[in-house]
C-alpha cells in the first residue's frame, strides 16, 4: 500500500502590508529626527559652556587686576562705583 503524503502549505502572512510598513517606518523616522535634534543641541550646548569658561576666566583676570588696583573692593558693576570696605585703605597712587 502506498503511503498517501499531503504537503503541508503553511498559511502564515511573509509581510507586513504595505499601510503598516509605512506606519513603522514614518515613527522610526520621527524618532531619528529627534535623536538628531538632540545630538545638534547637545553639540550647541557643549560649544556655549566653552565659551562662558573662557568669559569667566576673563572675569576672574579683570578681578585680580582690579584686586592689584584697588585692593579688596566691591565694585558696582552697574554704574562702575567702588565700594572700599572699612578695613581696606585707597591705594594711594595719586
Amino acid at each position: 500500500m502506498a503511503k498517501n503524503k499531503k504537503k503541508v502549505v503553511d498559511l502564515k502572512p511573509t509581510t507586513i502590508t504595505q499601510e503598516e510598513l509605512k506606519q513603522i517606518q514614518e515613527l522610526i523616522n520621527l524618532v531619528t529626527k529627534g535623536e538628531i535634534q538632540i545630538g545638534t543641541l547637545e553639540t550647541k550646548k557643549h560649544s556655549l559652556l566653552h565659551q562662558i569658561f573662557a568669559v569667566q576666566e576673563k572675569i576672574a583676570t579683570l578681578q585680580k587686576q582690579f584686586q592689584d588696583t584697588y585692593g579688596n573692593v566691591d565694585i558696582n558693576i552697574t554704574d562702575g562705583t567702588i565700594n572700599y570696605l572699612e578695613d581696606e585703605q585707597a591705594n594711594k597712587k595719586n
